[in-house]
C-alpha cells in the first residue's frame, strides 16, 4: 500500500505545483476552499454531511491551499487510506475466530472481498480523474459507496447482528461522497 500513497502524493504535487490550462477558472483562491466546498456540497444534498467533509479535509494541511482538483485528490486519498485500513482491520477480525459466529464470520469474509475490490477501484478512479475522465471516476467512486453499503447491509440480514465495521463503512461512504461532490463541482465549472 505504500506505493499507492506515493502515487497519490505525486498526484497532489502534480495538481498543486504544475499549472494546467483548464484550471484557471477553478484555481486556488484566498478563501478557505474546504469550508466553501463542503458548504456548497451540503447545500446541494440534504444527505451530505458538512461537518464530516470539513473535519476530514482539514486533516490534510495542503488541502487549505489547493484548488478543486487537488481537493478531490485529497478526498480520494483519504478514501483509499480508509479502505486500506479497513482491509487490515478485517484481517485482524478474521484471525479471532472465537469472537464471531459463523454468520458474522461469513459477513466479514464478504466485506474483505468488497474492500479489496474497493481499494483497487479507488486507485482506478484516481487514474480516471487524472486523465480527466470524470464520468468514469464518479462511476467507480459510486461503486465503492455501494461496496461499503453492501458490507454493512450484510450484517443487518440477521436480526440483532451488529457490524464491527459500521463506522469504517460510514466513513468510506462519506469520503467517497465528498470526492463525488467535488468532481461534480469540477464538471460544472469547466466549460464544455
Amino acid at each position: 500500500m505504500r506505493h499507492l500513497s506515493f502515487f497519490l502524493s505525486f498526484c497532489l504535487f502534480y495538481f498543486l505545483v504544475i499549472p494546467h490550462g483548464k484550471s484557471s477558472s477553478i484555481s486556488a483562491v484566498c478563501v478557505d476552499i474546504i469550508n466553501q466546498t463542503c458548504k456548497t456540497c451540503a447545500d446541494e444534498s440534504a444527505s451530505f454531511n458538512y461537518n464530516f467533509c470539513l473535519n476530514s479535509l482539514q486533516t490534510v494541511p495542503v488541502s487549505h491551499a489547493t484548488n478543486l482538483q487537488g481537493l478531490a485528490l485529497v478526498a480520494m486519498e483519504l478514501a483509499l487510506q480508509n479502505a486500506s485500513n479497513t482491509v487490515s482491520s478485517i484481517k485482524e477480525l478474521l484471525t479471532n475466530t472465537t469472537s464471531f459466529d459463523s454468520f458474522a464470520f461469513a459477513c466479514l469474509e464478504d466485506c474483505m472481498e468488497l474492500y479489496l475490490g474497493a481499494v483497487l477501484t479507488i486507485v482506478d478512479s484516481v487514474g480516471a480523474f487524472l486523465s480527466e475522465h470524470y464520468i468514469n471516476a464518479k462511476l467507480w467512486l459510486s461503486l465503492v459507496v455501494e461496496a461499503a453499503t453492501t458490507c454493512e447491509e450484510g450484517f443487518a440480514e440477521k436480526k440483532g447482528e451488529v457490524s464491527p465495521l459500521t463506522k469504517k463503512n460510514h466513513d468510506l461512504i462519506q469520503l467517497c461522497n465528498t470526492a463525488l461532490c467535488i468532481i461534480h463541482l469540477l464538471t460544472h465549472a469547466i466549460p464544455s
